[in-house]
This record gives structure tokens, sequence and C-alpha cells, in this order.
């Protein structure tokens, strides 16, 4: 299937594939014509599973390929790997029409894709996500970015992709805490703009776990559509944009706080339990329906995530709260549920962000 996003002379297609990467060669060229050689970056786990695919597929459309191998892990996603890839990628002669193809989930779609930004001012980039969350997210939009000691993609750039290539079979491999991160990012664009989708997560919760592929493929075209039809209406988060940072001013502060510890969490359950936080604070503050809360934990529940985090340090968590790019002038501007499918910002004093995380349901200070 085919999706676009509609960006002017940056749009790009989204290409969910059935097949594997066998076509992947074929889009490339359709959508980056006269392309002889591409740096595909990727990491040691998705290499070893998809090298011989997209070795395959390029060869077969007479381009040529290098590659380089990032480690895993969220901690890898920093200004240091940054450094170090585009200097690979300028040892290996990389040209301004030498198109980088980010194979793997979000770390390698942002690292990948911030050095394509600020490599020789910009080179052609292709988001090749094999992980849900990367599939209904990270891939799509054009935000790449790294981190630093205060915070998540606190450094990176606005950079759209020239083609998008989701093969459906790499959620085969997924481990399962994988797959539950990447629903946690399914159920946030259910809650923004399509209540049927929160309805079929929660309806088919035992299908989706079995990884059958008819539901997966709906889950994620149907995210993917949400999520491009807002880029598409505010490309650089100037406004309605932000209503996708939905769940993660608590979801971004919780997965901060754990991060490197025993109890670390993946980033799209943390959105989960940051959206559910949010969701109960909004009916706290009289936005929206005990009904609407309600439709969330289930889903959530559902799903198999976890509806809050093991003990957290409330100092620890508020003072990653502070550093939350969203913040201005003192104020943070954050999306508030009114009901499943209506979402609008408002703005926040960051005095009030406890009022946020103690909106979690079973929230316990260490």
């Amino acid at each position: 299937m085919r999706l676009n996003v509609n960006l002017a002379d940056r749009s790009y297609p989204i290409i969910v594939s059935s097949d594997g990467l066998s076509g992947l060669g074929a889009a490339l060229l359709s959508n980056l014509p006269g392309t002889q050689r591409v740096i595909v970056v990727s990491n040691e786990t998705v290499w070893a599973l998809f090298c011989d695919e997209i070795r395959n597929t390029l060869s077969d459309s007479g381009v040529e390929m290098s590659h380089i191998l990032v480690p895993d892990g969220e901690g890898e996603k920093s200004v240091q790997r940054w450094q170090w890839l585009v200097n690979k990628m300028l040892g290996m002669g990389i040209d301004r029409q030498t198109p980088v193809v980010a194979l793997g989930g979000g770390v390698v779609g942002d690292l990948a894709g911030f050095a394509a930004a600020t490599v020789m001012r910009g080179v052609p980039l292709v988001q090749v996500p094999t992980t849900l969350l990367a599939m209904v997210d990270s891939s799509v939009g054009g935000k790449t970015a790294v981190n630093t000691a205060h915070g998540k993609n606190l450094v990176g750039a606005f950079y759209q992709p020239k083609l998008v290539f989701a093969s459906l079979e790499a959620l085969v491999h997924l481990p399962e805490v994988e797959l539950k991160s990447g629903l946690g990012e399914v159920v946030k664009h259910g809650v923004l703009a399509d209540p049927d989708l929160m309805t079929r997560c929660r309806t088919n919760a035992e299908a989706i776990l079995e990884r059958d592929p008819k539901i997966l493929e709906d889950l994620v075209v149907r995210s993917i559509k949400v999520k491009s039809h807002i880029v598409a209406l505010d490309e650089r988060e100037s406004g309605l944009r932000a209503v996708l940072n939905l769940g993660h001013t608590v979801g971004h502060a919780v997965e901060a706080t754990l991060m490197g510890t025993e109890n670390a969490l993946p980033h799209g359950i943390c959105v989960a339990m940051g959206l559910l936080a949010e969701v109960s604070w909004a009916h706290g503050r009289g936005a929206c329906k005990l009904e609407t809360v309600n439709a969330c934990r289930d889903t959530i529940s559902a799903l198999g995530l976890p509806l809050f985090p093991p003990q957290l340090d409330i100092d620890a968590v508020l003072s990653a709260a502070r550093f939350d790019k969203k913040a201005l002038r003192g104020k943070l501007r954050t999306p508030i549920v009114e009901a499943i499918g209506q979402v609008s910002l408002t703005e926040i004093h960051l005095d009030e962000c406890s009022e946020l995380f103690h909106s979690l349901p079973g929230f316990r200070d260490a």
C-alpha cells in the first residue's frame, strides 16, 4: 500500500509492504532516479536479519551499497555517536547525491536521519523502519535528533525523507517488549484522531499480540494516516503538530529517569503510561469524561502494557520534565484530551507538572 505525506516540494511516499524488502530497490530508484550508490546505516541485530534481503534488492536495481553499523541501544543516540557516524560517511566518500538508508528502529532512524540532515549540508534520506514504533511514528514526519545529558531529542533537525519503506514482515522478528512499545504509539494515534483504531486495539488485542498480519497492517496504515495528516498541516510544530506529543511530557520524563537502570522501559511503553496520566489529568480538570479515561486504561491494559512505572524519585522526574523541549518561558504547551478523537492544546506552568505525574493511577514516589 502506498500512502503520501503531502508537503509541497518535500512530499514523499510511504510504502507499506507485505512482501518483505524485495520492492525497496525499485521504489528507491523511482523516487531518487539516477541513484548509483547508497550508504545503509543499521545495527548489528537488524543487519544480521536483513542484510541479504537489502543487498539483493539493491543489487537487482543496479545500486551499489556500503554499510555502517552502530551499536544497539538508546544510549547510542548521542552527539558523540552522531559525530562518529558523520566522519564514517565522509571517510566513505559520500556526496550530495548519495542517499543514506536508515535500516532499523527509532534509534537508527533518528541518528542516521540527523547525520543525513547535516553531512554535506544535507543528503537524501530513505527510512526503512523495522520496528512497529518506527513504522507508525519516528520514521514519518521528518523529526531527527540525538539525546544529551539534559534530555531526549534536544539536538536535531526537521529533515524529511525522500521515501519511507515499511516491511510488515520485519514485525515477525520483534521482541514482545518492542511490539508493545510500538502499540503505545498506536494507542496514542487512536486517542488523537481515530476512535475506531482504539476499539480495534481493544477488541483484537489477542490477535495483535499474536501478530496477525492483516490486523497489524491495519494498525500501521491507520496510524500513519493520522500522523501524516497532522504533519502535512503543521510540518515544523508551530501549532497543531504539538498534539502528537500526547503522553510524551510524562513519558519522556519517566523514560529518562529510568534509563540505564534495571527498570528501564522502552519509549512507547513510557508514552502509553504518560498518555494515561495526561488523560487522567485532563479528567481532573474537567476536560473529559471518566469514560474517556476508562477507554484509554482498558485499551492499554488489554494490549498487555503496564499502566504505571515502578517507584520513581519525583524530584528526578520533575527535573527531567523541566528540560522538555516544548517548554517556553516557564510554560509548557501540552495536549489536553477532551474525548477519544478530540484533543486540543493548552499551556501550563512548569510548576504544575507534578499534577500530571500524580494523575497517573498507581503513581508512587520513591
